[in-house]
């Protein structure tokens, strides 16, 4: 990893001075393929409030200098939604034993240096810092092979999943909802979690 990046761990009310950098960068990434979103500002703000309220949760920051250039988003499951708790009570689980990385972003010019395993190594050290947890796991979207808007070069993370540890688990599905690019209505996405077992 570059040494002019500096990779902080940060919760609470000390992330409010971020937020609007956060909500800017979440929207330029998530533009991309697979999630192709066409975000909101004012609800990228509001979703990031949910971080600075939940004492539990964290926000590993990817600063150049004072510039934030990626961020990686974490909370234990019982804090987390409906729609994200129901496929693990539906199949045993405990939400007490489950941690949620949320989503990562990061800016385009800075890939390849290491930063995405710092994100997984800092969320899942909060994790342990916090305690209790048997299951570290997040989801990610489901687009077919055929989308329009399928880069020709695009690679899947599966291996880097894996390479961290983490395991697909197809029985554990949810849907979430937003605007597609170029779509006029919000329509619901499938996701599938993957899940890394705590020893």
């Amino acid at each position: 990893m570059s040494k002019k990046i500096h990779i902080q761990r940060i919760s609470g009310a000390a992330l409010a001075v971020y937020i609007p950098e956060l909500a800017r960068l979440r929207i330029q990434v998530f533009r991309d393929f697979p999630y192709l979103y066409d975000g909101d500002l004012d609800y990228e703000k509001k979703y990031l409030q949910t971080y600075i309220d939940n004492p539990d949760s964290v926000i590993v920051l990817a600063l150049d200098g004072e510039k934030v250039v990626g961020a990686s988003t974490a909370l234990p499951m019982r804090d987390e939604t409906d729609e994200l708790q129901k496929p693990f009570l539906e199949q045993g689980y405990d939400l007490n034993d489950v941690f949620y990385c949320s989503e990562s972003v990061l800016d385009k010019n800075y890939r390849g240096l290491g930063i995405g395993v710092k994100f997984f190594e800092e969320r899942e050290a909060h994790a342990a810092d916090l305690g209790g947890f048997k299951h570290i796991t997040f989801c990610c979207v489901e687009r077919p092979v055929d989308h329009p808007r399928r880069p020709a070069d695009y690679v899947p993370l599966d291996a880097f999943w894996n390479k961290r540890g983490y395991v697909k688990h197809p029985e554990l599905t949810t849907s979430y909802v937003w605007k597609d690019l170029d779509d006029n209505d919000e329509t619901p996405k499938p996701m599938t979690f993957w899940l890394k077992h705590e020893r």
